[in-house]
């Protein structure tokens, strides 16, 4: 497992400059360390829950993205396979949805893919390729779908006015 968070040296840096969040953050190896704590503690609750021998087989890591900066996890596994882990799920490579609201509120108000890109990495330290932006876009299309499928009025009174002082 990954050193431990010291909070004295997490001080130190915070003081020198060092930010808090994003790439390198100070925060970071605390969410890294807390994350993969909290996974052990589902293995092990796992295997002893298990009818059939069952035991730890290792660790599988990859990349997570969070508001807080990329991390490298790394997820336990069992012997088995029949481990499925709550908090960060299998395939799973975000640690919340709240990078793909902030994409999506992007979007719906107008801005390019590369702005939205640029914005995401200036804020989060996340670089996201086209591909993951057009997967996440994708969501908006049926309530886009659904708006302009809506049935519409026949009438639609307007009132203009035009005045000179």
């Amino acid at each position: 497992m990954s050193q431990e968070f010291d909070f004295n040296k997490a001080l130190e840096q915070l003081q020198s400059g060092k930010k808090l969040t994003g790439a390198d953050g100070v925060l970071t190896p605390l969410i890294k360390q807390l994350t993969e704590a909290a996974l052990k503690a589902e293995i092990e609750q796992h295997i002893a829950s298990e009818s059939e021998p069952n035991r730890k087989n290792g660790t599988t890591k990859k990349t997570i993205k969070s508001t807080h900066g990329e991390f490298e996890l790394e997820t336990p596994r069992d012997r088995a396979g029949t481990f499925e882990p709550q908090l960060i799920k299998k395939n799973q490579t975000k640690f919340s949805d709240e990078i793909d609201e902030k994409i999506l509120s992007m979007y719906s108000h107008g801005m390019s893919y590369r702005d939205i890109r640029k914005h995401i990495a200036d804020i989060y330290a996340i670089e996201l390729s086209d591909a993951s932006l057009t997967a996440i876009t994708d969501k908006l299309i049926p309530q886009l779908n659904e708006w302009r499928c809506r049935p519409l009025a026949e009438v639609y009174p307007i009132v203009w006015l035009d005045a000179i002082q």
